[in-house]
């Protein structure tokens, strides 16, 4: 404490540590609900599966393809750095690659025998799968990843939410026409999602100090009440012309504006009533042009995919289509049931390996983006930086992880089947 207060440095330091920790506390979740919050915004659209950003030429252009692919131009730039002008006495990227390289190379050799030959068929996939799931976990905590992105509008939501509703209606009321299933599932849209809140912009921003609290629910966007949805599902049960209803050209209409028409203000109780400033503000969700591509499960299968394929390759070349194959296809005469049913678990296990790839990645890092969210919720400018040097070292040990997992079962591919035949001669 003395060496603090002697240190004019340090006492600043401090002094400024504690005043960005106190205006992250006001300007987030915690000072909001004192009607503080003037750093707060609202929380990202959160999606398992990943969202379209842009269509090229019929082509669905994802966000976290998006990352991948950038993700892929940052290792092709390190190699090339480090290919570029090598050395006797490597530095620099050289140095790194080759640090790399060499580990791998003397962990497959380890792993698969201690001989170099041993272990030289493993280098390449795993060493490439380290770099790559590594990179792209790294670049997905990048600022900007998963806050700055497009508005989904209440019209493109709506039609989104409307064919699942359209078809629990055509399943339910065959005989119904095209015009009465969209105006019955526009009636179930409204009762079950009319409560669902959504980020009002000013233009294409959300501006500091509108969080969380001052979403808009869908009823203030389209003008309904429960009436008028009684009277909308009377008026398909009667067979009226629905084009005539006048409740259902005003809800088309609202859906289409995408606007705050309620005029209402935030109170302690929950009631909504009096006036906004949100009135006549465009409405929607905050679709991410970037997320990070460990945390869309086809990427991580794609992975795995890859991984298992290569292993089942390197098992079929090692050992012959019949000496690996018979790992799995037993002969339950020769062989007898119990051969036949662990042959049929050799099988399933080989699946099940693919999936724990596949859920053990991304979960690991999509529970790390909303980790970061949460934490820029509820502390922001602050309240990310410990955890993102927590994603950085997660994101190092998911690669390492995958890589040693997929060189474990391709030394098990090619070497156990042979083991086991071994013991059963000697025996």
């Amino acid at each position: 404490m003395g060496k603090l207060l002697s240190s004019p440095k340090l006492l600043a330091i401090a002094i400024a540590a504690v005043a960005a920790l106190l205006v992250s506390v006001a300007g987030g979740a915690l000072g909001a609900s004192f009607g503080l919050g003037f750093l707060g915004g609202p929380i990202p659209f959160i999606s398992i599966p990943a969202e379209r950003v842009a269509s090229i030429g019929g082509y669905d252009l994802l966000n976290s393809t998006v990352m991948f692919w950038f993700g892929g131009f940052v290792l092709l730039f390190i190699a090339w750095r480090a290919g570029r002008n090598v050395k006797d006495v490597p530095s620099g990227w050289q140095n790194l690659m080759e640090m790399i390289y060499e580990f791998f190379s003397n962990t497959v050799d380890g792993v698969a025998g201690g001989t170099p030959k041993a272990g030289r068929r493993f280098l390449a996939l795993v060493s490439t799968i380290f770099l790559v799931v590594m990179i792209i976990n790294w670049v997905g905590i990048l600022p900007g990843v998963g806050s700055v992105g497009r508005i989904e509008t209440i019209d493109e939501w709506t039609h989104h939410h409307l064919e699942a509703f359209e078809a629990e209606v055509e399943e339910a009321h065959p005989s119904y026409n095209h015009e009465q299933v969209e105006a019955a599932a526009m009636v179930h849209l409204l009762e079950e999602h009319g409560d669902d809140t959504f980020v009002a912009f000013d233009g294409a921003i959300v501006p500091l100090g509108r969080g969380e609290q001052q979403r808009v629910p869908l009823n203030k966007i389209i003008s309904f009440d429960h009436g008028d949805l009684e009277d909308i599902e009377k008026a398909i049960e009667d067979g009226d012309d629905l084009s005539l209803l006048p409740i259902l050209e005003s809800i088309h209409h609202d859906i289409e504006t995408g606007v705050v028409k309620g005029k209402f203000a935030y109170k302690e109780g929950g009631d909504i009533e009096a006036s906004s400033e949100l009135l006549g503000k465009k409405v929607g969700l905050l679709v991410p042009y970037l997320r990070g591509a460990s945390t869309d499960i086809n990427t991580t299968l794609a992975i795995a995919l890859v991984a298992m394929f290569t292993v089942q390759f390197w098992g079929f070349r090692a050992l012959g289509v019949r000496g690996y194959g018979g790992k799995f296809l037993v002969n339950p005469i020769t062989q007898g049931p119990i051969a036949t049913f662990v042959g049929i678990l050799e099988a399933f296990g080989e699946l099940t390996r693919t999936i724990s790839f596949t859920f053990r990645l991304f979960g690991n890092m999509f529970a790390g983006e909303i980790l970061l969210i949460a934490m820029a919720f509820l502390l922001p400018l602050i309240g990310i930086i410990p955890f993102m040097g927590l994603e950085l070292f997660v994101g190092v040990i998911q690669a390492y992880i995958f890589a040693m997992l997929t060189l474990v079962f391709g030394v098990m591919a090619v070497a156990s089947h042979g083991d086991h035949d071994s013991h059963a001669e000697d025996h």
